[in-house]
């Protein structure tokens, strides 16, 4: 049996229609047709947060919050592709997300080959053109001095769609699948930073949701309050991210279209997630920092078998879980490390899932006031990359908690979806007993009594 990941940076899954795309309106036919053939799971929340504690949580099937931050893997950390390579797996590496290939970052490990695509983001790329133009006032823009400047001198020169990194990314995949879908198995891992920002894709995935705007384009958002985004600039804002994801679709679809044209849909196991979503203007919010609600929690998970069976899946899981899930599909032994839980027992009824899902910044910083805030406007500036909370769910109730630094909220999802009025007051109770199987968890998973003493209800 092979196994495709395929990973899609900042994907929120609303852009899909089968979890209910009403709000964006992306448009994703391809992946649309993905969902009709697999193991579509409606309640999966992402736990390490964000980008890079996300990977090592996929690579290791554990909760890497609660012992480290955004790092590089560690030498002794047993990884998904190190355990297949072993099995006699031609294992390969295909991504253009930056953060990867960090200087000492090692996320390739235990890969039989990899390639990076070059460019993305801050990767220190190109140095011409010396002086770039931006798209909008350089206030609205989010690290100018490094990220988009370097950005736009890495796109300089680009003039074709299959120049953009996201085709280039699953061009090279489809041209790694030419040359080894005959070897007795494989394990292709692709990871495309888009759609995550910088959102330029070509304009004719623009004009699909916002046609003939004429103002500027909001392309690296301070994150933050969105008010400093006029209305018009924060709709369009929206529909540049709508077109990148569907760009992401359309080459996504081009990989799926190689892997039906050579004949491995009876013997492939193909998976497609992310690590997290983005605020477009909910809760007043632009970006993905301090409090994890739903729009940043709940990502795609989508998984394929060689049957093409269709089957909707209710019960809580999380990244840490599709570690195992490959392993045993495999046939391989899944080691003591391992936190998560494979989803097959839930696939064949078996097993009910989990009693929480836990969302959380690492656990392992020291409060960063002596006193509760909450975070609005006025104290955004102070206090946005500091509070580092966890939001702890069940499927009906929301919890966010800190490190005994910000003031708890608790949502009740059925009657507030959009997680608009804190309830915690009215329901201590409720929330106590959330926060005790959050401690609970984190005890079963080795967490450190230093950093547990610190979570605060």
């Amino acid at each position: 049996m092979n196994f495709i990941l395929i990973v899609s940076d900042t994907f929120r899954r609303d852009n899909l229609s089968f979890y209910g795309n009403e709000k964006l309106g992306t448009k994703t036919p391809n992946l649309d047709k993905l969902a009709k053939e697999s193991i579509v799971f409606r309640n999966h929340y992402t736990a390490s947060f964000p980008t890079i504690p996300n990977r090592r949580d996929l690579f290791t099937g554990k909760f890497t919050f609660t012992y480290t931050d955004w790092a590089p893997l560690t030498p002794d950390e047993i990884v998904l592709a190190q355990l297949l390579t072993a099995a006699g797996y031609t294992t390969m590496f295909i991504a253009d997300t930056p953060h990867l290939m960090n200087e000492g970052y090692n996320y390739s490990r235990g890969f039989s080959a990899w390639v990076w695509i070059r460019g993305q983001e801050n990767d220190r790329f190109r140095t011409a053109p010396k002086d770039v133009k931006f798209p909008c006032s350089p206030e609205k823009l989010r690290d100018t001095t490094r990220t988009v400047t370097q950005y736009l001198r890495n796109v300089h020169h680009r003039k074709y769609e299959e120049d953009y990194f996201c085709a280039q990314t699953m061009s090279e995949a489809i041209r790694w699948l030419e040359e080894n879908y005959k070897n007795d198995k494989f394990f292709l891992y692709v990871d495309t930073f888009d759609p995550h920002e910088p959102w330029d894709p070509p304009q004719w995935f623009v004009e699909l949701y916002d046609p003939g705007y004429q103002g500027e384009e909001v392309i690296y958002p301070v994150y933050g309050p969105a008010d400093y985004l006029t209305k018009e600039e924060l709709a369009h804002m929206r529909a540049l991210y709508s077109g990148e994801a569907t760009m992401v679709d359309k080459w996504i679809g081009k990989l799926l279209a190689k892997v039906e044209e050579l004949g491995l849909l009876d013997n492939t196991v193909i998976i497609f997630t992310t690590d997290h979503g983005f605020y477009l203007g909910e809760h007043g919010l632009v970006g993905k920092i301090t409090k994890i609600f739903r729009e940043v929690s709940e990502i795609p998970l989508l998984i394929r078998l060689p049957q093409g069976k269709h089957l909707t899946v209710d019960a809580l899981t999380q990244p840490p879980d599709v570690m195992p899930t490959i392993l045993e599909l495999a046939g391989l032994e899944i080691p003591s490390t391992v936190q998560g839980q494979s989803l097959l027992p839930i696939i064949e009824g078996k097993a009910r899932g989990r009693e929480i899902a836990v969302s959380s910044w690492a656990i392992i910083h020291k409060p960063a006031s002596e006193e509760r805030v909450s975070l609005n406007p006025y104290n955004w500036a102070q206090y946005a990359w500091k509070l580092k909370p966890s939001t702890i769910t069940d499927g009906e109730w929301t919890l966010i908690v800190g490190a005994g630094d910000m003031h708890p909220e608790l949502y009740h999802l059925p009657t507030d979806p959009n997680q608009e009025k804190n309830v915690f007051e009215e329901n201590k109770k409720l929330a106590q007993t959330l926060f005790e199987s959050y401690i609970n968890y984190l005890r079963k998973w080795g967490t450190k009594e230093e950093y547990i003493q610190q979570r605060r209800l």
